[in-house]
């Protein structure tokens, strides 16, 4: 079956499939038509399936870095770190070119300090599907969304439906 055209012009459809698949990332669930929670389910379930392939393809570098400390004598210092593999770097950056990026938001009284160590990723939505939900979903094979109709909406009665994140 051809996706659905939804009434809407293809480069509109295609924005609004990757504001709703950022918004249900991000958020865990998201109320919608039917119809639309039937068309964002494979697009979100093939991200999902994308970030636990490679979410655990790093390696750790060491690095030997010479300084000079404060009695001007040169020490040899080791500096481990965990950098991705290109597999996992590719998936990443497939990923960012399909969601759109969140920006955060700085909450009441917060001081600047507490936002910038708060808001370190430059995508969220990337660091959470590679961080929280790929390995909480490593071990599964798809069926990472669950869409639960809610009944027709009040003024149009449209089916409505509640997709989420199992």
């Amino acid at each position: 079956m051809p996706n659905r055209k939804l009434n809407k012009p293809t480069d509109q459809r295609d924005a609004m499939f990757r504001n709703m698949a950022t918004a249900l990332l991000w958020n865990g669930k998201l109320v919608t038509t039917e119809t639309r929670a039937k068309e964002l389910r494979p697009i979100v379930e093939k991200l999902i399936t994308m970030a636990v392939a490679e979410y655990k393809n790093t390696e750790t570098v060491t690095k030997t870095v010479k300084t000079v400390n404060d009695k001007q004598q040169e020490i040899e210092v080791e500096k481990t770190k965990t950098v991705d593999k290109p597999s996992k770097l590719h998936a990443r950056r497939q990923i960012m070119a399909y969601l759109y990026n969140i920006t955060e938001v700085r909450e009441h009284k917060e001081k600047k300090a507490d936002f910038a160590k708060r808001a370190v990723a430059n995508y969220p939505v990337v660091e959470k599907l590679f961080n929280e939900l790929a390995p909480k979903y490593d071990g599964k094979n798809g069926g990472y969304t669950r869409i639960m109709k809610l009944g027709p909406r009040r003024g149009d009665a449209a089916e409505m439906a509640l997709i989420e994140l199992i």
